[in-house]
């Protein structure tokens, strides 16, 4: 008969190799979760969403979606930061990812030393929205009348230290135009207050904002982007509107907890990079207002370095508090 000690370090022994046999073989041989920071519906949301129905077909495994919203992201973010490097759960993030390194004090996360970029998404302009039923119809007016008010002009956003959030302070810094931002908790909630006309203009990204936008439900006074969107021809961008270099864009991408195994990396990127590949997600990607990006791992990560000290600038320039 088995001692008490031996019987207890039979059943670890018997744990543990139960354990590895979960996690070794090829990868992935289990669900893959994929963190969103954001609340559902919006542009990231949406980018997770089309993207993990090809990678699941492909890993064999569901690509779970598990949105973590709160602090602008970065609950979401810091719990993908301290989650296993095994590439099992990994993050999809929007610019938030790079702009909450500059905007918060502490977000609980580095982007260079926490992460490994898998690969870029996709990227979108930003639109600047009013009710259909507002007599405010260019850029030009809007500022116009915020001037004459001598108010701050109300703009909702999908929240602080998102790119349509920057975006307002940018029309804020061009325009000599004071603005009151107001966060909602994501873009779906944002575009719904407008909706109800609960404020007059908002600021989101073009995803969530497209199909009302088609139907007629909001009405899209210009675009942030260089030129214009391929299937809006009747709406402008802010440079034609007389502000010279005035893009602004919120992109999606997959990142990793730093000491992912290389091979896991390059796993992953080569299956994004296959689906957004695939004629029919792109072409309903496109649809609802992305540009899709797949750079991979190499392109991400020369965007990241590229904007983290270019949103530090813009958020120093318009005297934001950090959070």
């Amino acid at each position: 008969m088995l001692t008490r000690r031996a019987a207890v370090a039979a059943l670890l022994t018997t744990a543990t190799a139960a354990a590895h046999a979960q996690t070794d073989g090829p990868y992935p041989n289990r669900p893959v979760r994929f963190i969103v920071p954001a609340a559902p519906g919006g542009p990231t949301d949406v980018m997770a969403r089309m993207v993990s129905t090809g990678l699941g077909a492909k890993f064999g495994q569901p690509a779970v979606i598990v949105n973590r919203a709160g602090a602008g992201g970065n609950i979401g973010v810091v719990q993908v930061a301290k989650s296993p490097a095994d590439g099992y759960t990994l993050l999809i993030a929007s610019t938030g990812f790079v702009v909450n390194a500059s905007l918060y004090r502490d977000p609980g996360y580095d982007p260079f030393k926490d992460f490994l970029p898998i690969t870029e998404l996709g990227s979108s302009p930003n639109v600047i929205l009013v009710p259909p039923s507002s007599p405010i119809t260019s850029i030009r007016q809007l500022i116009d009348k915020a001037k004459a008010d001598k108010e701050k002009l109300d703009i909702i956003n999908p929240g602080q230290g998102s790119t349509p959030h920057l975006t307002a302070e940018l029309l804020q810094l061009k325009a000599g135009v004071p603005v009151e931002n107001i966060p909602y908790n994501g873009a779906a909630p944002a575009i719904q207050a407008l909706l109800a006309k609960t404020t007059p203009v908002g600021i989101t990204a073009l995803p969530p904002a497209h199909p009302h936008i088609k139907s007629g439900a909001l009405r899209a006074l210009a675009i942030t982007a260089e030129k214009r969107w391929f299937d809006l021809p009747d709406v402008p961008t802010m440079e034609e509107q007389g502000f010279p270099g005035f893009v602004s864009e919120t992109f999606q991408g997959m990142y990793a907890p730093v000491g992912t195994p290389d091979a896991i990396v390059q796993r992953v990127a080569r299956d994004t990079l296959e689906v957004l590949a695939d004629a029919s997600t792109l072409e309903k990607l496109r649809g609802v207002g992305f540009d899709v990006r797949a750079n991979g791992p190499q392109g991400l990560a020369q965007r990241v370095a590229r904007e983290v000290p270019m949103w530090r600038d813009i958020i120093v320039q318009s005297r934001i508090e950090l959070q």
